[in-house]
């Protein structure tokens, strides 16, 4: 009687111990099992494509060729992997560590490894793209916020031109822009127009930078001049005024004409700010750190200051800056310390930690740029080089002073011709400056 069940594949009495006749070993064979018929009909099937075995010997099962298997029948699903359970193919990898499942034999194909060197380039490569175009981005940016408003070329009878770089920096109380609520939080009143507040000769050359304080109670001649808006040209009658009345006559070409003429030095390019500017620019990087050697108050700027050192915000600073009847000795000892604070103020802007936080770079050149006004020549870049090298006057690399005082006349100061002249050739042969303004 026969034992297995019905379907069995293959007969066991004449297959079983049975061994093949060709001198090299029979290949593993598949376990034989039962099949199962379909419960009801399916799609039919197609079995993987597997490579043709040739026969091994005669008398061996063509069943056999196909992994033990056999053909099924059409529409007959067996069920179970047609993988062999032991043995392979010569194609297989097995398990290997790190390796996934692919292949037809049920091998093991390998990961490749991460190229890190090539990850790492794409990678510098993309973050160098993006701070090209932020950068781009910004300059462009920043550079269409200035208003180029003072036309040089309209200054008649210019000196030579020397080594390095001279800016006129002039603080207007420009009130453009102020709600009348700032103007009463500033204390800056309501007055139409602007007049300048301050001004500075910036020279940045090889031996630092030097800044150079003009009293605008200063005492110099209106030379001639063409009229910025008229064009008409107004000869000179040796008229002697306060240096701030050029600028309230016929603005910032005529205050440029005026300094070039009595000083002999050559402007390269001229900045302005007014009051709001100013305010906000403090604000904007958390305010100014000063050392104040001495308290004082002044209920006209609205200066109330103690001894020691203090952070000073946008309202404290323009008072400190505009502060004068404070002081014993008038205009001189404001310029000081309008030198004073305008060095730690770029002193403290132009740090990393304002440059490359957005946070704190966009507000500050967003209120800075906005009331800033300059020649039709400035540059962005020019621009940076004026506020770096403001920076230096604190650093040690140069040097702060007033304009060479020998006495006054009608209330106006007089300046010391022979400084002024000494002061003035060392600047254009970019020499160190060694004239003092005791």
């Amino acid at each position: 009687m026969n034992d297995w069940p019905d379907r069995r594949t293959g007969d066991r009495s004449d297959r079983y111990g049975r061994g093949s006749a060709s001198p090299q070993p029979e290949g593993a064979r598949a376990m034989p099992h039962i099949q199962r018929r379909p419960s009801s009909p399916q799609r039919p099937q197609m079995p993987p494509q597997r490579p043709q075995v040739p026969p091994q010997s005669q008398g061996y099962d063509d069943r056999y060729q196909d992994g033990g298997y056999g053909n099924p029948e059409p529409g007959y699903d067996s069920g179970y992997n047609t993988g062999q359970v032991y043995g392979g193919g010569s194609g297989g990898s097995g398990r290997g560590g790190g390796g996934r499942r692919g292949g037809g034999d049920g091998g093991y194909v390998g990961r490749p490894a991460p190229d890190w060197r090539r990850r790492i380039k794409l990678g510098a490569l993309t973050l160098v793209v993006v701070l090209l175009v932020v950068s781009v981005s910004t300059y462009f940016w920043a550079d269409s916020k200035l208003k180029r408003e003072v036309d040089l070329s309209k200054v008649i009878e210019r000196p030579e031109s020397g080594d390095g770089t001279n800016y006129l920096i002039v603080g207007s109380d420009s009130r453009e822009g102020m709600s009348a609520e700032e103007k009463k939080r500033l204390r800056t009143g309501s007055a139409e127009g602007k007049r300048t507040d301050s001004m500075m000769i910036l020279h940045d050359g090889s031996n630092g930078p030097t800044l150079i304080s003009l009293p605008r109670d200063s005492n110099v001649e209106i030379p001639s001049f063409v009229g910025s808006e008229s064009g008409k040209k107004f000869p000179g009658t040796g008229r002697q005024v306060k240096l701030n009345a050029a600028y309230a006559e016929d603005g910032p070409e005529l205050l440029v004409r005026t300094v070039e003429f009595n000083t002999g030095l050559r402007i390269d390019h001229y900045v302005e700010i007014g009051f709001g500017g100013f305010a906000k620019i403090v604000d904007a990087i958390g305010g100014v750190e000063l050392d104040i050697p001495k308290a004082f108050k002044d209920k006209k700027s609205g200066a109330d200051f103690k001894a020691g050192k203090q952070t000073l915000n946008g309202e404290q600073s323009l008072a400190f800056v505009r502060t004068r009847y404070a002081f014993a000795g008038s205009d001189l000892d404001r310029t000081k310390n309008q030198q004073k604070f305008l060095a730690a103020l770029a002193s403290q802007t132009a740090t990393p930690s304002t440059i490359i936080n957005p946070f704190k770079l966009y507000p500050t050149m967003g209120a800075g740029l906005d009331t800033l006004i300059v020649d039709k020549d400035m540059s962005l870049w020019s621009l940076g080089n004026m506020f770096f090298a403001m920076k230096g006057v604190t650093g040690g690399d140069g040097t702060s002073m007033n304009m060479p005082i020998s006495g006054s006349v009608g209330g106006n100061l007089v300046w010391d011709k022979a400084k002024v002249k000494q002061l003035v050739q060392q600047l254009n042969n970019d020499e160190k400056v060694t004239v003092s303004s005791d």
